[in-house]
C-alpha cells in the first residue's frame, strides 16, 4: 500500500470523500487493470447470482491443482494466522495482519442461515467483492435505523457481511462459520466458495446463542453431528475443509485427540486448536501444558496440519510453543488486537535473531506455566525492536477502515479492543504496554460517531488508495453501490462492562425463552428432528 496525505482540515464527510477521489486518479495503471481483469464480468446481470472464478494469479494455479489435502498443506504448514474475530476480522483488520506479515486470515464467524440469503455484489470502487444482506431480510424498525444513519449513510442500502479484497487476500482467505446441520454449512459454503481458499467450522465458540443454537461448542458434544458437517462439506467441496475447537477437558488429553481424531477420520483437512475449556474466562491463563500434550500425540499419528492458538503475545511465545509441539502453524486473536506487528518475523541471521533463538532454547527447560508467566526478553520479547508503536498501528488500522469504508461503530469496537487489557489473561497485563503517544482513551474513542472523529482523535495523516479508476467503469449502477460492515454495537460494552453484560444476557434468556416457545409450537404441529435448531 501507498500512503497518501490526508488534510482533516476540512469538514469531515467532504473531506474524506475528497481523498477517496483524488486516491482513485493516482492508482498505479497496472493495479487498475488488475482490478479490471478481476472484476470485468460485473456488467453482466448473470456475474451477481452465477460468479465465475477471477482470473487466476500464478499462486491461485498453483492451489487449484492441489488436491483439498494438498492445498491445506500449502495453506497451513508454517503459517501464521489471523484468527476468526466477532466484529474484528473484517476487511480492514484481515488486510493490515497480511501486511505485516500474516500468511493466512479468517473471517470472522459468519452464520449459515444469515450468508445464504446475502446478494454477491462486484464494487468497483473499492475494488472488493462484496456479500450484501438484502434491505426486505430486515424489520421495518431496522430499515428505519439504517436509513437514519447519517454517521453511515451507505447502510441504507443494507449490511455488508462480508468484504473481500480479491487483490490482497487472493490464496490466503479462509472463511469461518457457524453452523449446527450439514446441509446448511454446505448451503452456506457454496455461496462463497468461489471467492476464498477454505472453509471453517467453528467447534469452539460457547457464547449462548450459539450454544443453544447448536453450534459452536455444542459440536464439541456431539461428535456424530461434527463428523457429519466435517463429511458433508468434503464429499461436496473441492476446497479444505477445517475446524477450530477447543480443548475437551483441562487435564486429560485423551477427549480432546478422540473428538479430532474423528474429525479427521471425517474428512477435515486441518484442525486449529484453542488452549482452554468451555468455560474458562480469556483473563485466565490458556491451558498450554495440556495443549501441548495433545499436539504432541496427534503429530506422532496424524498427518494433516495441527494449528494452535490461545495467549501467543510476543514471537518468544510462538517459537516456544512450536519447539514444544511439533505443531505445523500458530493462530493469533487478541496478541493481534494488541499489536499486529507480531506477524513481522525479522531477520534470524541478525546478532540479535540468534541471541533471541539460544535465549528461547533454553526456556525449554522451563516449566511450561512458568514460561508463561514470566517476562520475556530480547528480540521477541514483549518489547522486540519488531514491533511498532501501538499508536501507529491504531492508526494504520483506521487507514484501512477509510480504505474499505467500514461501519464506523465496527470500526470503534476494534480500536477499543486494541486498547483494552481487560481480557488478556492477568499474569500478562504487567507486560503489555497499554499507553498511547497521544494520550487517547477508550472514552474518547467511544465519544467518536463517525470515522473522520476517530480520524481526529488519532491524528491520521495518510490514507490507502483505491484500486478503481472510478465508479462508473462499470454498466450496471448498483454494481458500484456499497454498504459499511453494521455490527451491534454499544459503548457501555466498554464504560459499563458490568452493567452492560448482565442487561445482554437478560436480554438473551428472553429471547431464548421465546424461541423455544415458539419451537414447542411447531413440535405441537409438526414433528420436528432432535437436532434441528431454534430460530433465532
Amino acid at each position: 500500500f501507498r500512503h497518501h496525505q490526508l488534510n482533516i482540515n476540512h469538514p469531515p464527510t467532504p473531506t474524506m470523500t475528497a481523498t477517496r477521489k483524488a486516491n482513485t486518479s493516482e492508482v498505479d495503471c497496472d493495479n487498475v487493470t488488475n482490478v479490471t481483469n478481476l472484476l470485468k464480468d460485473a456488467s453482466t446481470p448473470n456475474s451477481l447470482q452465477n460468479p465465475p472464478q477471477p482470473l487466476p494469479s500464478t499462486s491461485s494455479v498453483h492451489l487449484s491443482s492441489l488436491s483439498p489435502q494438498e492445498a491445506a498443506h500449502h495453506l497451513f504448514c508454517n503459517s501464521e494466522i489471523l484468527a476468526p474475530m466477532v466484529r474484528a476480522s473484517t476487511t480492514p483488520l484481515r488486510t493490515l495482519a497480511l501486511s505485516y506479515g500474516a500468511s493466512l486470515v479468517y473471517t470472522e464467524e459468519l452464520i449459515d442461515r444469515s450468508i445464504v440469503p446475502t446478494e454477491r455484489i462486484i464494487n468497483t470502487e473499492l475494488g472488493t467483492i462484496d456479500y450484501r444482506t438484502p434491505k426486505h431480510c430486515y424489520s421495518a424498525k431496522v430499515q428505519k435505523r439504517m436509513a437514519n444513519d447519517k454517521d453511515n449513510p451507505d447502510s441504507k442500502n443494507g449490511a455488508v457481511l462480508l468484504r473481500i479484497d480479491p487483490l490482497v487476500e487472493q490464496d490466503k482467505l479462509i472463511y469461518q462459520m457457524g453452523t449446527g446441520e450439514g446441509h446448511l454449512a454446505l448451503d452456506a459454503a457454496n455461496k462463497v466458495v468461489n471467492d476464498v481458499n477454505g472453509v471453517d467450522v467453528n467447534m469452539g465458540c460457547p457464547k449462548k446463542f450459539s450454544v443453544t443454537g447448536g453450534m459452536g461448542s455444542a459440536l464439541l458434544s456431539d461428535v456424530k453431528r461434527a463428523c457429519d458437517i466435517i463429511s458433508t462439506l468434503r464429499r461436496n467441496l473441492n476446497k479444505p475443509v477445517s475446524a477450530k475447537i477447543r480443548l475437551l477437558d483441562p487435564d486429560n488429553p485423551k477427549p480432546t485427540l478422540d473428538f479430532v481424531r474423528a474429525l479427521i477420520k471425517a474428512g477435515a483437512n486441518a484442525i486449529a486448536i484453542h488452549g482452554r475449556i468451555v468455560g474458562d474466562e480469556s483473563h485466565t491463563m490458556a491451558r498450554w501444558e495440556t495443549l501441548i500434550e495433545v499436539v504432541r500425540q496427534l503429530k506422532q499419528t496424524e498427518s494433516v496440519p495441527i494449528i494452535v492458538n490461545g495467549d501467543l503475545y510476543t514471537r518468544a511465545d510462538i517459537q516456544e510453543m512450536k519447539s514444544r509441539t511439533g505443531c505445523d502453524g500458530v493462530m493469533l486473536a487478541r496478541p493481534a488486537l494488541y499489536n499486529i506487528c507480531i506477524f513481522r518475523k525479522g531477520e534470524e541471521s541478525k546478532a540479535d535473531g540468534k541471541k533471541a533463538k539460544t535465549e528461547t532454547d533454553t526456556t525449554n527447560t522451563m516449566p511450561i506455566s512458568e514460561f508463561q508467566a514470566s517476562n520475556h526478553p530480547g528480540y521477541y520479547g514483549y518489547h522486540s525492536p519488531l514491533l511498532h508503536s501501538r499508536t501507529s498501528i491504531v492508526q494504520d488500522y483506521i487507514s484501512h477502515c477509510v480504505r474499505y469504508r467500514a461501519h464506523s461503530k465496527n470500526a470503534k469496537y476494534v480500536v477499543c479492543e486494541m486498547m483494552n487489557s481487560r481480557r488478556a489473561p492477568t499474569q500478562r497485563v504487567p507486560y503489555l504496554n497499554m499507553a498511547y503517544e497521544g494520550g487517547q482513551t477508550i472514552d474518547d474513542v467511544c465519544k467518536c460517531r463517525n470515522l473522520d472523529d476517530l480520524i481526529r482523535v488519532w491524528d491520521v495523516k495518510w490514507t490507502i488508495p483505491l484500486p478503481s479508476a472510478n465508479k462508473t467503469t462499470c454498466n450496471n449502477e448498483s454494481l458500484g453501490e456499497e454498504t459499511g460492515d453494521l455490527h451491534n454495537y454499544d459503548d457501555r460494552y466498554f464504560l459499563d462492562a458490568d452493567n452492560f453484560r448482565k442487561e445482554r444476557s437478560a436480554a438473551v434468556d428472553a429471547a431464548l425463552l421465546s424461541a423455544n416457545d415458539e419451537k414447542k409450537t411447531e413440535e405441537c404441529e409438526e414433528a420436528v428432528p432432535a437436532t434441528k435448531r431454534p430460530k433465532i
